[in-house]
Parts: structure tokens; C-alpha cells; sequence
């Protein structure tokens, strides 16, 4: 059954591909202290799409790094891989209307093409076993105004192409599943990293397609290392300590912008994320893409 709605309902939705990291932390503190500071409903969401990237024990590693560092979500949390259903009946109806397609491009033959997917089997009539599925999109600008980053607008067709909503492998794209289970979940509110900003408008006209509702946005700056790729698991980024949350927290509020004492890294987890709660302050986060970790100590 659909959550029932909220004013506010924010979410987290982490990845099991690896453990949590400080980028991780300051994309769900965001997301935490936004829902929290006007009284929401801040929800979890394991994003668990991709089984052959999974690391063992990493949902289980999330789930204690949340609580070690005192970010408490309302109600159960929720599997992607329990919604396959759902995203399949969407899949064959958009197929069967028209509004998708099979493609049996290779990998090596997208690379050989950049980043925009051309249409060449947009009218070929390929069979949906063995293929990936792509959605059809316009010859359309999609904008929308983001809370941190501002208006952003990308046109799909030239800049994106048709893309993909089931691999070749059977495995659901990012993109149709967080549509989806947004609007599920009665998500109002999305906040998470700058990674994802060119990912919206897809989004945007997928909720379009759909029906569906738009949430507003608000995306934070990446965090980067040395070498310009940004914090995650393919870096080998350190995971999160239990041992060091309410010092982290504050370094992570301070990559958002905010204010926080010198004396709050003293304090307990709950004393830090209540300051963080009653000082919250959307519009002091950094207006950029990247932040370097280097420049947070």
C-alpha cells in the first residue's frame, strides 16, 4: 500500500554497492535536516538494482552507520528489488503504447557514439527478449529550478537521446525506478548529490509520461578528492566511523554551508543534529557542482 502523504516527506536512498562514505553523509544530512527543520517524514530506501555490484553486508554496514550517527527514518525501510513487478508492468505498457522500444545495441557501439544514443533501432521493431528497453523521448527542453543550483534545463532529444529503462540484462534502470518509487513513497521533497542534476529532466518527463507528480529538488555539492573523481566506492573513500559521528557531522555541516560552533564537535550526535535541525539553512549551501574534501578539514 502507497505511504500515506505528508506536507514534507523527504528520503534517503543509498546504494548497497559499497558502505557509506562523508560524501554519502553529507547528501543524507541534507536530506535529514530539510525533512526535520519543517517537521517531515524523512524515509529510507535501499536502492538495490544492480545485484552483481553489491557488496556483501553493505545494507546491513548502512543501516548501523545510520543509526551510529543518530539519522533516525520514519517507518520501515524499503527494497527496490522488492518492487520489480511494479516496474515491469510500467515497462510492458510504455512498450506495448509505443512509448518504448527494444535496442539491441551493442556496448562497444554506444561507446563508439559518446554519451547520446541516435535512434538506431528507435523504428526497427526488435523483439523486448534479449534487449535492452529505451523510452522514446521529445524533441523538448525540460527545466525545472533546482533550490541550490538554480534553473536548469537540458533537451532530451539532443542532449540525451532515447534512454534506457531495462538493461539488456534484465536489470531496471535507475531512472524509471526512482520515478516510481517517489511517487510511491509520496516524496515531496528530493535532496541528494549534484551527480545526479543532469538526471532530472529524464525524470521530469518520465513523471510526465506517468502522471505522476513532481517533487522539488535541492541538490548538494559532490564531494571530490585530490584527483577530481568524487567520494564513493569505486574510490575506495573510508567508510564512515561509529566512533567519529558528531565530529563528521559537523565537518558535514560545514560542507553545507551552515554555521555550526567550533565547541559542537564536543557534544553528542543528538546535541549535534538537534543545532543542525533548529539552525538548518537551505540557502547557505555552496552554489556549486563540487566541493574538494580537502578544503572541509
Amino acid at each position: 500500500m502507497p505511504i500515506p502523504p505528508s506536507p514534507y516527506v523527504g528520503r534517503f536512498a543509498p546504494t548497497p554497492s559499497g558502505y557509506l562514505h562523508f560524501g554519502s553523509l553529507v547528501a543524507g544530512l541534507a536530506s535529514y535536516l530539510d525533512a526535520r527543520a519543517v517537521g517531515g517524514r524523512w524515509l529510507l530506501r535501499m536502492e538495490d538494482l544492480d545485484p552483481p555490484r553489491e557488496v556483501p553486508g553493505a545494507q546491513d554496514a548502512i543501516l548501523r552507520a545510520l543509526d551510529a550517527y543518530g539519522l533516525h527514518w520514519d517507518g520501515p525501510w524499503v527494497r527496490q528489488s522488492d518492487r520489480h513487478a511494479t516496474y515491469a508492468a510500467v515497462i510492458d505498457d510504455l512498450f506495448a503504447r509505443g512509448l518504448a522500444y527494444a535496442c539491441i545495441c551493442t556496448r562497444k557501439q554506444l561507446e563508439q557514439r559518446g554519451g547520446r544514443y541516435p535512434g538506431t533501432c528507435r523504428n526497427a521493431c526488435h523483439a523486448a527478449h534479449d534487449a535492452a528497453i529505451r523510452l522514446r523521448v521529445p524533441e523538448l527542453t525540460y527545466r525545472f529550478f533546482d533550490r541550490v543550483q538554480g534553473e536548469y534545463g537540458q533537451h532530451l532529444g539532443r542532449e540525451v537521446g532515447d534512454f534506457v529503462i531495462r538493461r539488456r540484462d534484465g536489470l531496471f534502470a535507475y531512472q524509471l525506478a526512482v520515478v516510481l518509487d517517489d511517487a510511491w513513497q509520496g516524496i515531496t521533497d528530493v535532496v541528494r548529490g549534484a551527480d545526479l542534476l543532469d538526471s532530472t529532466p529524464r525524470q521530469l518527463y518520465l513523471q510526465e509520461l506517468l502522471g505522476l507528480s513532481q517533487p522539488r529538488y535541492l541538490h548538494v555539492p559532490l564531494i571530490i578528492q585530490p584527483d577530481g573523481h568524487k567520494l564513493g566506492k569505486s574510490y575506495r573513500s573510508p567508510p564512515l566511523a561509529a566512533d567519529q559521528a558528531a565530529p563528521l557531522l559537523v565537518r558535514a555541516l560545514r560542507a553545507l554551508g551552515q554555521q555550526p560552533p567550533e565547541d559542537l564537535a564536543a557534544a553528542d550526535v543528538e546535541a549535534v543534529l538537534a543545532w543542525g535541525i533548529g539552525h538548518w539553512r537551505a540557502d547557505r549551501i555552496p552554489r556549486c557542482r563540487t566541493l574538494a574534501e580537502a578544503q572541509l578539514r
